[in-house]
């Protein structure tokens, strides 16, 4: 059985080395896979740029590779892809990892994003070391905030960005 977390909406499904590869290069082969249609982020600038690094990093520590690839967030009611989350990194020594995300506009003030995120979170706390995850929010994107004030995290910092932290109970 495939990797794969389960919310009330939404399928999370990691991505492994081939599958990344085909979301940065080939998404009709991505979709092909999943039997699904891709209306996330546009696979472009910046966003595909950090997409490119975490590839490379999921490429290079088979290990974690479930801390460095993109989740896909898979509405089930008609397998439509929204966004995509991730770990950053494998939990440091302090037990800490930071979590991103991200979602198509078009399906924003749904409640998909604090479902993921919720999900995502109850994985991480059941591996092992893991006690906290951080999260990074621009000041004026109210959207986010909510989602991770909904989810349980507080802000802990306030510089260039906001920080957020949830610490397992």
């Amino acid at each position: 059985m495939y990797m794969q977390l389960e919310t009330k909406r939404l399928l999370l499904l990691p991505l492994d080395e081939v599958q990344i590869k085909n979301w940065m290069e080939n998404i009709p082969a991505l979709e092909q896979a999943f039997r699904c249609t891709y209306d996330g982020e546009k696979m472009e600038g910046v966003f595909l740029q950090i997409v490119r690094e975490q590839a490379e990093k999921v490429q290079n520590d088979r290990e974690n590779w479930l801390f460095h690839t993109f989740w896909l967030l898979l509405r089930k009611e008609d397998r439509v892809v929204v966004g995509a989350a991730d770990f950053k990194a494998p939990p440091g020594e302090d037990g800490a990892v930071e979590i991103g995300y991200g979602l198509n506009a078009a399906y924003e003030h749904n409640g998909y994003m604090t479902e993921a995120v919720e999900a995502m979170c109850g994985w991480a706390f059941v591996q092992p070391g893991i006690r906290t995850i951080l999260a990074e929010t621009e000041p004026e994107n109210d959207a986010s905030r909510r989602v991770l004030s909904r989810c349980a995290f507080r802000q802990y910092r306030e510089a260039e960005t906001l920080w957020w932290k949830r610490i397992k109970t």
